[in-house]
């Protein structure tokens, strides 16, 4: 497996991968990408069985300490010197889950992190993977008033370096 940063040719992989494991309502679409990567792609790490995406984590670095759903569609509001890095996306090919691959990109993600200085990083999941992201490191605070994302309920975690 090959973890790498992500650059705009992988845009058709991304949304195909992000299809697989996301609700229509939920996921982001190919032109979201495109923008995404273009505010930020080396927010991106992916991970690769050859030639095949098989897995990603993906989001934006700010000064703001919540996540909210205008991020996701906004990645202007990328701030590359902010505190605390967002993880919109964790994404793995339902094929390849239960194999540990997205923990190894969250390890990573989260090593990122550490090594640019942020604050600590946050995310929104929902109920299923609270233990999960738990052990990590990440904190439930609890269920998020900031992000509806979906229509659906998500719970708020962070992680403090």
């Amino acid at each position: 497996m090959i973890i790498r940063t992500a650059v705009m040719d992988d845009l058709e992989q991304i949304a195909g991968v992000e299809r697989a494991c996301f609700p229509v309502s939920e996921a982001a679409t190919k032109a979201e990408f495109q923008e995404r990567l273009t505010y930020y792609a080396s927010h991106f790490l992916l991970m690769f069985d050859g030639p095949k995406l098989i897995s990603f984590v993906d989001g934006f670095v700010t000064d703001e300490p919540d996540l909210t759903d205008e991020m996701y569609a906004n990645a202007r509001l990328h701030c590359e010197n902010g505190r605390w890095q967002m993880i919109f996306g964790v994404n793995t090919l339902p094929e390849y889950r239960r194999r540990g691959y997205a923990g190894q990109l969250l390890n990573a993600f989260i090593e990122q992190a550490r090594k640019e200085g942020r604050r600590g990083l946050v995310l929104t999941c929902k109920d299923a993977l609270v233990h999960y992201y738990a052990g990590f490191g990440f904190v439930n605070e609890g269920r998020s008033d900031k992000s509806q994302h979906g229509g659906a309920e998500w719970n708020q975690m962070r992680l403090i370096l």
